[in-house]
């Protein structure tokens, strides 16, 4: 395997005397020879969510709509339709809504899916994982909770919390207010905050990432089971649950996943497989760490789409240089 180190060093060897280095050719060559090993389609998504840029946006670093639904358009085009997909994954997260829209397109365009974590895919990147046939995952790596975060509006401005907290507290107001109405004063800055229709929003946010988990679950990796449904059903609760997880970036460890029944493959267990995996994760994330880059989609063709500190660069073909800052 080339380290983190070695491949870093290897993109260093490609500078130019004008300073100009070939992040991408690195990165295009361990993809090409991790797809002719697998014989599989392959596409890589990272961001850099878990140490965002300064100035970096939602859209940057999230998975959002736009721009990540006519990005993975993009990259799928013209890949073999006959081969099935592996997806490396890693990313914080963004709107289950979208997530939902991208798995659907990849699900109908390809036989199969394989989902590798090379080190941590979270809250929605957790619930694409799902839709895999098999996850495969290093001693390493790690999912998330699954469930919703929620933005809501305060004097000192926008707050996110778990859509969970903010029914507990809303019961907690209640109960507290009833036994003794005096509170109020310290409990009113609170629930001016919570506007109509929040608490049956959080209800149903949380309703729908299990929706979509346990429906994923039955279709495609338990697929086989007799009881496909009852079991995707716990695992959704299961990833779901804020009173066992207590917070939304806690990670998730293949053993805890695999007792609970999903089906784990050990990055270990083919070490070719992890060399290649992980020389393409660390090649990403040197372009993620030392160029304005935020957000990459791209496929062993050597087809990619970049963001770059909120702009993009569309399809990529031939390599590109990249100077550093």
């Amino acid at each position: 395997m080339s380290t983190w180190g070695e491949v870093l060093n290897e993109i260093a060897r490609t500078q130019t005397p004008e300073g100009a280095v070939d992040f991408d050719g690195v990165r295009r060559r361990y993809l090409s020879q991790l797809s002719e090993y697998t014989g599989h389609n392959t596409i890589v998504y990272e961001t850099a969510g878990f140490t965002p840029p300064q100035g970096a946006g939602p859209p940057d670093i999230f998975i959002s709509l736009d721009p990540d639904k006519g990005a993975f358009m993009e990259v799928v085009h013209g890949l073999p339709k006959n081969d099935p997909l592996d997806l490396i994954l890693h990313s914080p997260g963004g709107s289950a809504e979208v997530a939902e829209s991208i798995i659907k397109y990849l699900r109908g365009r390809f036989p199969g899916l394989r989902v590798i974590v090379p080190v941590a895919a979270m809250s929605a990147a957790s619930m694409m994982a799902m839709s895999a046939d098999v996850i495969i995952m290093g001693a390493h790596s790690q999912l998330g909770p699954i469930d919703p975060q929620i933005t809501i509006p305060t004097p000192d401005g926008p707050r996110s919390a778990p859509a969970a907290a903010i029914i507990q507290q809303f019961e907690e107001a209640k109960l507290e207010l009833e036994k003794n109405p005096a509170y109020v004063t310290a409990w009113l800055p609170i629930l001016k905050s919570y506007s109509p229709g929040l608490l049956k929003m959080c209800v149903d946010s949380a309703n729908l990432s299990k929706s979509i988990v346990s429906d994923w679950l039955a279709k495609y990796m338990l697929s086989g089971s007799n009881d496909a449904k009852e079991k995707a059903k716990q695992i959704a609760e299961f990833l779901c649950d804020y009173d066992k997880f207590k917070s939304h970036s806690r990670s998730i460890d293949r053993d805890q996943l695999r007792d609970v029944g999903l089906n784990i493959i050990d990055l270990e267990d083919d070490q070719k497989l992890q060399d290649l995996v992980l020389s393409v994760h660390h090649a990403v994330s040197h372009l993620l760490d030392k160029t304005p880059t935020t957000k990459i989609v791209e496929n062993h063709l050597g087809k990619a789409w970049i963001r770059m500190s909120g702009t993009v660069l569309p399809v990529i073909q031939p390599p590109l240089n990249v100077t550093t800052p």
